[in-house]
């Protein structure tokens, strides 16, 4: 390679790349344009190779050798490749096979069966989200209402514009306004060849999936939400990747982005490979994967696929299965240290940024910072609350009153993390059934336990995601084939449900008190916790001020309650401000029209109490006005 093109090597990335530390990986590998060569650069790292060639539609899918240079790094220019055309790269490996392989780096891939990368030359999209983005980094979102709606794009809707990333992020953005969502949450989109897999099995770590169209096209989507004041939040899978050969398996002969032994770079239930967190070039992949969609594309949040799989060695192993740390446990510490960096680089590098961890287990100080031995996420799914309250939901509610614990037991661990309260895709699919085909009873009754449970989930401290079509009642379990049946919005039920999803948002995003003081006990208060018998509960959640709390009472029983008694730490006024059993919410009207006054009269700890009429199957929300004592007239 002569020293014009030498000039054009950037040492020093790689160098960053091989200590574990570059954040931005996608300025030095794979394909990139050279404006002042007039050529394309390709980069990639295959130390262990033994002969690596680049071949694509402008080489006639002949082979043109590329160098190897410092770093375990193969590189050529070519002055002819023009943006989409094809390309692979062929890769003589140090076990003496030879295979196409994709460019782990591509920023454009191909889709499904065909799995070409793509000429990219970075895009010229202008963006016009300034001011979301400026707010963004202002905002402490901790304190703020985040309730996110999650959706699998291909299955979403089929709009009159065609399944693509600009229609979509158009209907999407008007439809999350309307609804008064304040974050979209995308099922992977990164790229992946088996549509089966849902994105879950990634081979395009840089790519997001042309299924929808264009890097830019995806641009458009992100922008056309920021300026409709919706963040979005993207599914990311750094636990696994899939065996394809075209992928990151063997990528040079050898294990290279997975664990070198054996017995360990393979997950047991899924059939897929591990990385080897502790590898420094693996974590520069991957940390640098993370930050590409946020500072390419603009994404507020990442929520990380699978975290628990990555924590423990011993995941899906029986004893004997696994190799120990080097302390002889069982916690996996390169990932730990892994998943710290890929925070600190996120949260640093990315004002407003948010990271979300999917993580099932115990594992203690996930939301924690690093410096005090936390994993560094901001927020961590509350896998306990979904699994209770389901569990609960699910029963005759005879039963219930013997399983009240389900119900208020997430209160015993509810600010050892910071949550979100999820009912996810995980939750209908499966043989698992639809969110209103889990409850129980007969039709208009399932309707009214969701708009309970939905209730309960609103007013309960932690972030709020809901998964799409479970807002309007679908009725079958989702299917990544079809588009979700909106015909059932011409059906009462479904508006009414709709509806009620719609102000549950609203009362959310109005009422600072539900969100506010989310991570403490100093935002909430037990009004009535024990009532198994009927199988309700009552609480207060605290903006801060005396003013503007809201009560939250729920009647999980097919039973009205015409003198609900719940306490009050003092004397004021309840005026019902939501009542799920409303007509317009496709209930029965029975409710609490008029403000009740506190009466004197201790109940439990509290010296102040209200009775209120409390419908079947219901959650009610009150503000409460606390009674300002009247001031003794001074002596004259």
């Amino acid at each position: 390679m002569d020293q014009q093109h030498l000039a054009f090597i950037p040492r020093d990335d790689i160098y960053l790349f091989n200590t574990g530390n570059a954040r931005k990986a996608w300025l030095c590998f794979g394909c990139r344009w050279i404006p002042e060569l007039n050529k394309y650069r390709f980069l990639v790292w295959a130390p262990n190779a033994r002969k690596v060639n680049l071949v694509g539609d402008f080489t006639g899918w002949q082979d043109w050798d590329m160098e190897k240079l410092e770093g375990g790094v193969w590189a050529c220019f070519a002055d002819n490749a023009s943006v989409g055309q094809c390309y692979k790269y062929r890769i003589t490996g140090a076990d003496g096979k030879t295979v196409l392989k994709s460019d782990p780096f591509a920023m454009c891939s191909q889709s499904g069966e065909d799995t070409a990368s793509c000429v990219w030359d970075g895009g010229h999209y202008a963006w016009h989200d300034g001011n979301f983005m400026t707010a963004r980094a202002f905002k402490n979102f901790m304190k703020e209402p985040m309730s996110i709606y999650e959706l699998h794009l291909g299955s979403w809707k089929t709009p009159e514009g065609g399944l693509n990333y600009r229609t979509l992020g158009e209907e999407l953005a008007a439809y999350c306004r309307d609804m008064a969502f304040t974050h979209v949450e995308l099922m992977p989109i990164t790229e992946y060849p088996f549509d089966g897999s849902w994105g879950y099995q990634v081979t395009g770590y840089y790519s997001p999936t042309s299924r929808y169209g264009s890097p830019d096209d995806f641009k458009y989507f992100v922008d056309t939400l920021h300026q409709a004041g919706i963040g979005v939040i993207m599914d990311w899978v750094p636990a696994h990747f899939p065996r394809d050969e075209h992928g990151l398996r063997l990528f040079d002969g050898t294990p290279l982005y997975e664990c070198k032994e054996k017995r360990m770079a393979e997950h047991p239930e899924w059939g897929t490979m591990i990385f080897d967190y502790a590898s420094d070039q693996v974590q520069s992949f991957l940390v640098s994967s993370a930050c590409l969609f946020f500072e390419e594309y603009h994404i507020d949040g990442i929520r990380v696929d699978a975290v628990s799989s990555m924590l423990y060695l011993n995941y899906g192993r029986r004893d004997g299965e696994y190799t120990p740390n080097k302390e002889g446990g069982y916690i996996n510490l390169d990932a730990l240290a892994f998943l710290r960096k890929m925070n600190e680089a996120v949260l640093t590098t990315y004002p407003g940024a948010v990271t979300v961890a999917e993580e099932s287990t115990a594992f203690p100080l996930i939301t924690a910072p690093p410096d005090v031995g936390g994993v560094g996420f901001c927020l961590k799914w509350d896998m306990g609350f979904m699994h209770d309250t389901l569990d609960y939901m699910a029963l005759d509610p005879y039963f219930r009153s013997f399983n009240h614990s389900k119900l208020t037991f997430s209160m015993m661990y509810a600010f050892s993390e910071n949550y979100v309260l999820a009912y996810s895709h995980d939750e209908v699919v499966h043989g698992k059934y639809s969110m209103v085909n889990k409850m129980s009873g007969d039709y208009d009754q399932k309707f009214a336990n969701l708009r309970a449970l939905y209730g309960y989930q609103f007013a309960h401290p932690g972030k709020k995601l809901t998964f799409m079509g479970s807002e309007f009642g679908q009725f079958i379990e989702w299917n990544w084939k079809l588009p979700l049946d909106w015909l059932l919005l011409q059906y009462p039920r479904h508006q009414e449900m709709q509806a009620y999803v719609r102000e549950l948002n609203r009362i959310y995003r109005t009422w600072p008190a539900l969100s506010l003081q989310d991570h403490g006990w100093e935002g909430f208060q037990w009004l009535n916790v024990n009532d198994a018998q009927r199988s309700s509960i009552a609480f207060m959640r605290i903006s801060g001020t005396q003013d503007h709390n809201v009560i939250c009472v729920c009647n999980f029983t097919p039973v009205d309650y015409e003198n609900f008694v719940f306490g009050l730490p003092q004397d004021g006024y309840i005026k019902e401000i939501l009542n799920s059993d409303d007509y317009r919410f496709g209930g029965k009207g029975k409710g609490n029209p008029k403000a009740i006054r506190a009466k004197h009269e201790a109940f439990l700890e509290h010296p102040w109490s209200a009775a209120i009429t409390l419908p079947a199957l219901s959650a009610l929300f009150f503000e409460f006005r606390p009674r300002k004592p009247r001031r003794k007239k001074e002596e004259e």
